[in-house]
């Protein structure tokens, strides 16, 4: 992990259990930390970059966890026309 900026973070990924785009992180105190924002790299060993809500306040050594993203508000499923 990295933080190139005050309120970015760089992760590594799982290639398992890769995160959605714009999937809430949260610390290891269940606090949320931030989103999601872009994933990128290799597929055997992936990054994800992460704006943080403010500060980022995490170690280099800290684990963080990735929760399922929400749908957007105002988003509706196109139906399929076959």
């Amino acid at each position: 992990m990295s933080t190139p900026g005050s309120r970015m973070l760089i992760i590594q990924c799982e290639a398992a259990q890769l995160p959605g785009l714009y999937s809430e992180v949260i610390d290891r105190k269940m606090q949320p930390a931030g989103k999601i924002v872009d994933i990128f790299g290799n597929i055997k060993k992936p990054y994800a970059t992460v704006i943080c809500r403010g500060r980022c306040d995490i170690k280099p050594d800290e684990k963080v966890y990735a929760k399922a993203a929400t749908e957007p508000k105002g988003y509706r499923p196109v139906p399929n026309k076959r």
